[in-house]
């Protein structure tokens, strides 16, 4: 994505756009998911994502947008008067202006969790910040794209998320973990594809593989019907 999309970019002043980012929405609403569900959060959504996820419901932030500075994001944070904060996209992290904007949060002493797709290298992402990476299982469409290395940069207060759509899914993410030891790097959350598979039938095979990881449900799904701005 480029600026001179926007056809302003050349009437700013020299070194103003130093610090943009393109937003999708800013909004404030309860968090539905990963260990900061159910506290009011201010959602940041930047747009654009290189994935396409066959069961993504956040397709409208891939395009579009607007252009707003980091200082302007922070204002807009503080007016909600809320704690968390979540960076989330789309792939925020394909915006590189993503990291300072993290750290700049974390700085303003706001809990910050940032969603990103596992695709991109997270190893630049300040340590304060809770990463919530996904995995991508096979019926993703997007498996090839997990970056593995990322493992390695993850801490006891991140998350890895897995979206699961049928069994052959569920025998993919247990078996990940377990090759990988991901449930003692830090908390694993198994999440349901709408739709696609009932939650009390993946409850059970956790139940009865007695997988170390966290069974969860998407609140917002419950409260709004991923209607944007919730």
């Amino acid at each position: 994505m480029s600026e001179s999309d926007t056809g302003v970019a050349a009437v700013r002043p020299a070194g103003q756009a130093a610090d943009r980012l393109r937003i999708t929405e800013i909004f404030h609403s309860i968090q539905g998911e990963a260990d900061a569900i159910g506290w009011r959060t201010v959602f940041v959504r930047l747009t654009g994502c290189p994935l396409r996820c066959v069961w993504c419901d956040t397709e409208y932030s891939f395009h579009g947008g607007d252009w707003h500075t980091v200082d302007d994001i922070l204002a807009e944070v503080a007016s909600h008067g809320a704690r968390h904060v979540c960076v989330t996209g789309g792939e925020p992290l394909a915006q590189k202006r993503c990291i300072p904007l993290l750290a700049r949060l974390c700085d303003a002493g706001y809990e910050v969790s940032l969603e990103t797709s596992g695709a991109l290298d997270v190893s630049a992402v300040d340590p304060r910040v809770r990463k919530v990476m996904d995995l991508k299982a096979p019926d993703s469409g997007e498996s090839a794209r997990n970056l593995w290395a990322n493992l390695a940069h993850l801490l006891p207060h991140d998350q890895v998320k897995i979206v699961i759509a049928s069994r052959a899914d569920y025998e993919w993410a247990r078996g990940v973990v377990a090759e990988h030891g991901i449930d003692r790097r830090c908390m694993v959350l198994f999440s349901p594809v709408h739709g696609a598979v009932q939650p009390r039938e993946l409850a059970q095979w956790i139940i009865e593989d007695r997988v170390p990881v966290r069974f969860q449900l998407q609140l917002h799904k419950l409260l709004w019907n991923d209607a944007p701005g919730h």
